[in-house]
Protein backbone atom coordinates (compact mmCIF):
# COMPACT_ATOMS: atom_id res chain seq x y z
CA UNK A 1 0.00 0.00 0.00
CA UNK A 2 1.33 3.45 -0.63
CA UNK A 3 1.55 6.46 1.41
CA UNK A 4 -0.99 7.91 -0.66
CA UNK A 5 -3.60 5.10 -0.06
CA UNK A 6 -3.19 4.88 3.56
CA UNK A 7 -6.02 5.15 5.66
CA UNK A 8 -4.90 6.93 9.48
CA UNK A 9 -7.38 7.84 11.87
CA UNK A 10 -7.67 11.67 11.47
CA UNK A 11 -9.91 13.81 14.23
CA UNK A 12 -11.23 16.61 14.46
CA UNK A 13 -13.88 18.11 16.93
CA UNK A 14 -16.73 17.63 14.50
CA UNK A 15 -15.55 14.65 12.29
CA UNK A 16 -13.58 11.68 12.87
CA UNK A 17 -12.44 9.74 9.67
CA UNK A 18 -11.31 6.16 10.50
CA UNK A 19 -10.09 3.37 7.92
CA UNK A 20 -13.12 1.43 6.41
CA UNK A 21 -14.03 -2.28 6.77
CA UNK A 22 -16.88 -4.29 6.38
CA UNK A 23 -17.61 -4.45 9.84
CA UNK A 24 -19.19 -0.84 9.57
CA UNK A 25 -21.58 -1.75 6.85
CA UNK A 26 -24.63 -3.09 8.90
CA UNK A 27 -24.83 0.49 10.06
CA UNK A 28 -23.84 2.34 7.10
CA UNK A 29 -26.52 0.39 5.29
CA UNK A 30 -29.32 1.44 7.91
CA UNK A 31 -28.09 4.92 7.42
CA UNK A 32 -28.24 5.07 3.69
CA UNK A 33 -31.54 3.60 3.62
CA UNK A 34 -33.13 5.52 6.41
CA UNK A 35 -31.72 9.05 4.82
CA UNK A 36 -33.49 7.31 1.22
CA UNK A 37 -29.38 7.89 -0.08
CA UNK A 38 -29.71 4.50 -2.08
CA UNK A 39 -33.19 5.96 -4.28
CA UNK A 40 -30.98 8.85 -5.38
CA UNK A 41 -30.40 8.26 -9.22
CA UNK A 42 -27.40 10.93 -10.08
CA UNK A 43 -25.35 9.01 -7.32
CA UNK A 44 -24.31 5.98 -6.08
CA UNK A 45 -25.14 4.83 -2.06
CA UNK A 46 -25.63 1.11 -1.69
CA UNK A 47 -28.84 -0.19 0.41
CA UNK A 48 -28.13 -2.06 3.40
CA UNK A 49 -27.65 -5.20 0.93
CA UNK A 50 -24.84 -4.12 -1.24
CA UNK A 51 -22.98 -1.93 1.03
CA UNK A 52 -20.66 -4.99 2.41
CA UNK A 53 -19.82 -5.42 -1.52
CA UNK A 54 -19.21 -1.42 -1.67
CA UNK A 55 -16.78 -1.54 1.22
CA UNK A 56 -15.07 -4.75 -0.59
CA UNK A 57 -14.75 -2.89 -3.76
CA UNK A 58 -13.19 0.02 -2.10
CA UNK A 59 -10.77 -2.19 0.20
CA UNK A 60 -9.75 -3.79 -3.80
CA UNK A 61 -9.09 -0.81 -4.92
CA UNK A 62 -6.55 0.47 -1.52
CA UNK A 63 -4.80 -2.67 -1.97
CA UNK A 64 -3.82 -1.92 -5.37
CA UNK A 65 -2.81 2.03 -3.91
CA UNK A 66 -6.03 3.56 -6.19
CA UNK A 67 -8.45 4.46 -3.34
CA UNK A 68 -7.95 5.77 0.24
CA UNK A 69 -11.44 4.87 2.13
CA UNK A 70 -12.67 6.23 4.89
CA UNK A 71 -15.81 5.61 7.35
CA UNK A 72 -16.94 9.18 8.79
CA UNK A 73 -18.00 9.45 12.44
CA UNK A 74 -19.41 11.89 14.08
CA UNK A 75 -17.10 13.13 17.24
CA UNK A 76 -19.38 13.82 19.42
CA UNK A 77 -21.05 10.80 19.37
CA UNK A 78 -19.14 8.17 18.08
CA UNK A 79 -21.68 7.23 15.49
CA UNK A 80 -20.98 6.46 12.19
CA UNK A 81 -22.70 8.89 9.63
CA UNK A 82 -21.21 8.37 6.40
CA UNK A 83 -18.04 7.63 4.27
CA UNK A 84 -15.53 9.05 2.06
CA UNK A 85 -12.32 8.32 -0.10
CA UNK A 86 -9.29 9.64 -1.74
CA UNK A 87 -9.79 8.28 -4.87
CA UNK A 88 -8.35 8.13 -8.48
CA UNK A 89 -4.82 8.68 -6.74
CA UNK A 90 -1.61 9.55 -8.35
CA UNK A 91 1.15 10.00 -6.21
CA UNK A 92 3.78 10.61 -8.67
CA UNK A 93 1.71 13.62 -10.07
CA UNK A 94 1.13 14.84 -6.18
CA UNK A 95 -2.53 14.63 -6.77
CA UNK A 96 -5.57 13.09 -5.42
CA UNK A 97 -9.69 13.47 -5.96
CA UNK A 98 -11.84 13.53 -2.86
CA UNK A 99 -15.06 11.75 -3.55
CA UNK A 100 -17.32 8.64 -3.30
CA UNK A 101 -18.32 10.87 -0.34
CA UNK A 102 -21.99 10.28 1.33
CA UNK A 103 -23.14 11.75 4.54
CA UNK A 104 -26.57 10.79 6.32
CA UNK A 105 -28.94 13.60 5.70
CA UNK A 106 -29.38 13.76 9.61
CA UNK A 107 -26.13 15.63 9.53
CA UNK A 108 -26.19 18.05 6.88
CA UNK A 109 -25.45 21.38 7.92
CA UNK A 110 -24.00 20.53 11.38
CA UNK A 111 -20.43 20.86 10.24
CA UNK A 112 -19.32 17.34 9.57
CA UNK A 113 -19.27 17.62 6.35
CA UNK A 114 -17.00 21.06 6.62
CA UNK A 115 -14.40 19.33 9.22
CA UNK A 116 -14.21 15.95 7.59
CA UNK A 117 -13.06 17.94 4.08
CA UNK A 118 -10.62 19.85 5.92
CA UNK A 119 -9.37 16.81 7.70
CA UNK A 120 -8.31 15.48 3.71
CA UNK A 121 -7.58 18.61 2.75
CA UNK A 122 -4.79 19.23 5.53
CA UNK A 123 -3.53 15.51 4.71
CA UNK A 124 -3.27 16.23 1.57
CA UNK A 125 -1.49 19.11 1.06
CA UNK A 126 0.11 19.13 4.48
CA UNK A 127 0.99 15.61 5.07
CA UNK A 128 1.26 13.66 1.34
CA UNK A 129 2.70 17.07 -0.87
CA UNK A 130 -0.28 17.08 -3.35
CA UNK A 131 -0.25 20.24 -5.20
CA UNK A 132 -4.01 19.27 -6.33
CA UNK A 133 -7.12 18.20 -4.60
CA UNK A 134 -9.78 17.13 -7.09
CA UNK A 135 -13.61 16.76 -6.95
CA UNK A 136 -15.83 15.52 -9.67
CA UNK A 137 -19.61 15.11 -8.81
CA UNK A 138 -22.54 14.78 -11.35
CA UNK A 139 -24.11 18.00 -13.53
CA UNK A 140 -27.15 17.02 -12.04
CA UNK A 141 -25.94 16.75 -8.36
CA UNK A 142 -26.44 20.22 -7.42
CA UNK A 143 -26.61 19.56 -3.89
CA UNK A 144 -22.81 17.95 -4.39
CA UNK A 145 -22.08 21.04 -6.96
CA UNK A 146 -22.98 23.63 -4.40
CA UNK A 147 -21.11 22.13 -1.09
CA UNK A 148 -17.71 21.83 -3.32
CA UNK A 149 -18.21 25.30 -4.12
CA UNK A 150 -18.57 26.27 -0.61
CA UNK A 151 -15.19 24.04 0.44
CA UNK A 152 -13.77 27.17 -1.63
CA UNK A 153 -13.10 24.87 -4.71
CA UNK A 154 -13.33 26.68 -8.09
CA UNK A 155 -14.73 25.08 -10.87
CA UNK A 156 -12.46 23.87 -13.22
CA UNK A 157 -14.85 23.14 -16.27
CA UNK A 158 -17.73 20.38 -17.40
CA UNK A 159 -16.91 17.08 -18.96
CA UNK A 160 -19.67 16.24 -21.69
CA UNK A 161 -20.78 12.66 -22.44
CA UNK A 162 -17.90 12.26 -19.87
CA UNK A 163 -18.96 8.46 -18.78
CA UNK A 164 -22.06 6.20 -19.02
CA UNK A 165 -23.39 6.17 -15.70
CA UNK A 166 -26.35 4.00 -14.93
CA UNK A 167 -27.24 3.71 -18.59
CA UNK A 168 -27.59 7.62 -19.02
CA UNK A 169 -24.39 9.65 -20.90
CA UNK A 170 -23.36 11.74 -18.18
CA UNK A 171 -21.69 14.79 -18.00
CA UNK A 172 -19.50 15.86 -14.57
CA UNK A 173 -18.31 18.42 -13.54
CA UNK A 174 -14.51 19.46 -12.02
CA UNK A 175 -13.45 21.34 -9.25
CA UNK A 176 -10.02 21.79 -7.98
CA UNK A 177 -7.84 23.35 -4.78
CA UNK A 178 -4.34 23.89 -5.66
CA UNK A 179 -1.20 24.02 -2.85
CA UNK A 180 -1.49 27.43 -2.82
CA UNK A 181 -5.27 28.06 -2.28
CA UNK A 182 -5.10 26.04 0.68
CA UNK A 183 -4.76 28.66 3.67
CA UNK A 184 -7.40 30.41 2.30
CA UNK A 185 -9.91 27.57 2.18
CA UNK A 186 -8.33 26.38 5.01
CA UNK A 187 -9.00 29.78 7.12
CA UNK A 188 -12.91 29.55 5.72
CA UNK A 189 -13.19 25.67 6.53
CA UNK A 190 -11.94 26.48 10.33
CA UNK A 191 -14.73 29.65 10.76
CA UNK A 192 -17.38 26.65 9.44
CA UNK A 193 -16.44 24.18 11.74
CA UNK A 194 -16.17 26.66 14.46
CA UNK A 195 -19.30 27.99 13.70
CA UNK A 196 -20.71 24.76 14.60
CA UNK A 197 -19.01 24.36 18.29
CA UNK A 198 -15.89 23.05 16.97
Amino acid sequence: MTAFAATPTLTGPLATLEQASVDHADALGVLAEAGGLHKLWYTTVPDRAGMAAEIERRLGLQATGEMAPWVVRDSRTGEPVGMTTYCNISEPNLRVEIGYTWLSPTVHGTGINADAKRLLLARAFDELGCNAVYFHTHWHNRQSRAAIERLGAKQDGVLRAYQVYKGIVRDTVTFSILRDEWPAVRAGLDARVERHGG
